[in-house]
């Protein structure tokens, strides 16, 4: 059964309601749920898709989606999904928006606990009442790629997106496509409200993703995504998510603190 298909009890504050085993690139379609949802990946990377952004989440990050968000959940690398539900009569977090939030080693026992069978009432409550203390949202920046609209700019994005480490400049990319380099500039820029330079920064960021998670070192994970250093790939994370690639994927998520 999809995570879309849960029945929710309001009768406990949080609900682990199922594990979900993802296999690379699956997902599940555009839904919405009466409850809040914290979706979290015990392994693998997970991504979450809404109307206005996309976050991907290794293991050390977890994403709180009020409800009534439409949204949907994938696996950028294959991934245990676990997600828990939140009656919101029961729940004391308020969050408005979609929240990133630090999984440390404590709230990561917490969720597995309540994923046992066989807890009883008092059991849980003091479980669920430890779990809700512990959701601290973090400031960190979404990756996110979108795709331009314009057909040659989308061919030049694609081909990146099957080799993220390809260096050639627009004017390059131009004769390949048939359109001058200032067209396709322009066309990055209306079709996804950042330049060339921008855009292609996020979708290696975004590739290096899941190969980091898998335990991938700094320096082969920079050259494999098109850095000729792994200070400077370190450089342009840190610019671009808030933090370094060690504290985004450490099993002791970044600290609230964080500024993007």
């Amino acid at each position: 059964m999809s995570p879309e298909g849960q029945l929710i009890s309001p009768g406990g504050n949080a609900i682990v309601v199922g594990s979900f085993a993802l296999s690379d690139g699956q997902w599940f379609e555009r839904h919405q749920h009466g409850a809040h949802q914290l979706a979290w990946a015990r392994s693998g990377v997970l991504a979450v898709r809404t109307t206005d952004a996309t976050w991907v989440l290794p293991a050390s990050m977890a994403l709180w989606i009020p409800a009534g968000i439409a949204h949907s959940t994938g696996a950028i690398s294959a991934a245990l999904l676990r997600s828990l539900y939140f009656w919101p009569d029961h729940c004391p977090v308020r969050w408005e928006s979609p929240q990133v939030v630090a999984v440390s080693a404590l709230l990561r026992e917490l969720i597995c606990h309540l994923a046992e069978d066989g807890l009883d009432a008092t059991a849980r409550g003091r479980a669920e009442r430890v779990l809700l203390d512990q959701l601290r949202p973090v400031s960190v920046t979404t990756v996110r790629a979108p795709m331009p609209d314009e057909p040659r700019a989308r061919r030049v994005a694609r081909a990146l997106l099957d080799d993220p480490a390809d260096g050639r400049s627009l004017a390059e990319w131009g004769k390949v496509v048939g359109a001058s380099g200032r067209t396709l500039a322009r066309a990055f820029v209306s079709g996804t409200d950042m330049t060339y330079g921008q855009w292609r920064t996020q979708l290696r960021l975004q590739a290096a993703m899941p190969l980091l998670a898998a335990g991938a070192t700094v320096s082969s994970v920079a050259h494999r995504v098109g850095y000729g250093s792994p200070s400077a790939f370190v450089a342009a994370f840190r610019r671009s998510v808030g933090v370094p690639p060690g504290q985004y994927f450490a099993p002791g998520a970044p600290p609230s603190g964080a500024s993007a």
